[in-house]
């Protein structure tokens, strides 16, 4: 049986990387790739893919390797790249995840207005990771889960 891992999905410099090797506990330089990159506890999944929506078969085709699929939005931009219900494409748990929550909080609501949009039921995690909120608290809800 194939290692389950934390799919993160989300647009174009919304701190997936970041995210993704705060999971990983990796400090060293960030990799930008157009591909997905298999970390030992992640699948990092470039923005192009979200941004396009013809390739949300790779991303579904993909996720049969997750064990939760983590989806971004970026509360330091007003964009929507989701598609309406989304979320319902992935048979794992599908978990919100507000990114830089420390940057223009009057865009939290329209964050939250997304994330039920596109499918995703509460609890939404709210993190800035270089400034390391939020991160502890996701990390235990994910991997607690795991373990069980």
């Amino acid at each position: 049986m194939r290692k389950k891992r934390i799919m993160v999905i989300g647009p174009t410099y919304c701190g997936k990387t970041t995210l993704v090797n705060a999971l990983n506990d990796y400090d060293g330089p960030l990799r930008k790739t157009q591909d997905m990159i298999y970390g030992e506890k992640t699948i990092d999944v470039p923005g192009s893919y979200i941004e396009n929506t013809w390739m949300y078969k790779h991303i579904i085709t993909a996720a049969q390797d997750a064990s939760h699929v983590l989806i971004l939005v970026d509360q330091s931009k007003r964009t929507e790249v989701y598609s309406p219900g989304f979320a319902k494409s992935f048979r794992c748990p599908v978990i919100g995840v507000i990114s830089k929550c420390d940057l223009m909080p009057e865009n939290e609501e329209n964050c939250l207005r997304q994330l039920k949009k596109i499918g995703v039921s509460e609890p939404y995690f709210r993190i800035s990771v270089p400034n390391g909120i939020g991160i502890e608290a996701l990390k235990e809800y994910l991997f607690q889960k795991s373990e069980k």
